[in-house]
């Protein structure tokens, strides 16, 4: 059934330890690092409870490592990645004072994402094949913000020796509500395998204030409807979808839209297909 295979590929638990759960992906975290030989983590903070969670994560992990391995330098960056002005600046900066990382950067993608974007439409307007209204346009471009922000900390983890950090956690990855190759992109994703409400245990049982926990999610992507929040964006709540996850009972109708997501975007999921060279 499908249901049964989207469950068991998402690997949520009905339900957890918080404590056992900010162990194990804190010892995770620093696996990979190890593991990598580098010496630095990346991760991009919005001011939602994801990158809140996350951030706080790396942070005891990056502490307890130094801790460990003085010698090493290991650190963490916090980096901001506004387009112009955020609306929700507020909140970003007060996730990064409850995350407490080693440095902050502030990159504006907002000259980036406009050039590509302005590029993009003149090439394709000289050849006719710019047929969309403004809602589809901006949708695009939102696109365009996300992949420049991951290309920004890609930049900042190359000079800096450094992984870069994923938010991503089952109820975005079932979705698929997330940017190929943008938000989507990452070294670890140390949230995978919980639901939404799962991750908000997890601050809550980090010490994040109820600002933080209960913080409406939005991907902010869109210009021309600024702060739209993923439940309106998605037509489902993240209640349901974690109800779904925890394999407990939903209605019919949730239960198609999730699995109508999950097959539509089962692209993002798969690796990059190449062809087999023992058939070719």
């Amino acid at each position: 059934m499908l249901k049964e295979q989207i469950i068991k590929e998402m690997c949520v638990k009905p339900e957890i330890n918080p404590e056992g759960e900010i162990s194990q992906r804190i010892h995770f975290i620093q696996q990979q690092l190890l593991q990598s030989g580098l010496t630095t983590l990346v991760l991009g903070i919005s001011g939602g409870v994801d990158s809140a969670t996350c951030g706080r994560l790396c942070q005891l992990a990056i502490e307890d490592l130094r801790s460990r391995f003085p010698a090493q330098n290991y650190q963490f960056i916090a980096v901001r990645l506004p387009y112009d002005t955020q609306v929700d600046e507020a909140d970003a900066q007060h996730a990064l004072e409850f995350i407490q990382p080693d440095k902050v950067l502030v990159i504006n993608v907002k000259a980036g994402s406009d050039g590509i974007h302005k590029q993009v439409t003149r090439a394709m307007a000289s050849q006719k094949l710019l047929h969309h209204n403004q809602q589809q346009l901006d949708f695009a471009k939102g696109n365009v913000k996300a992949r420049c922000r991951m290309a920004a900390q890609y930049e900042v983890a190359g000079l800096l020796n450094g992984l870069v950090v994923g938010t991503d956690h089952s109820a975005e990855n079932v979705t698929g509500f997330y940017t190929k190759f943008g938000d989507g992109a990452c070294d670890l994703a140390p949230l995978f395998g919980l639901n939404k409400r799962q991750v908000r245990l997890l601050a809550k049982t980090l010490g994040a204030d109820d600002a933080i926990v209960n913080k409406t999610p939005t991907a902010d992507l869109q210009t021309l409807m600024p702060a739209l929040p993923d439940e309106e964006e998605l037509g489902l709540s993240y209640h349901d979808i974690d109800d779904f996850l925890e394999g407990k009972p939903v209605s019919t109708a949730i239960e198609n839209r999730i699995t109508a997501l999950y097959q539509q975007t089962q692209h993002k999921r798969q690796a990059i297909a190449i062809m087999d060279q023992q058939k070719a």
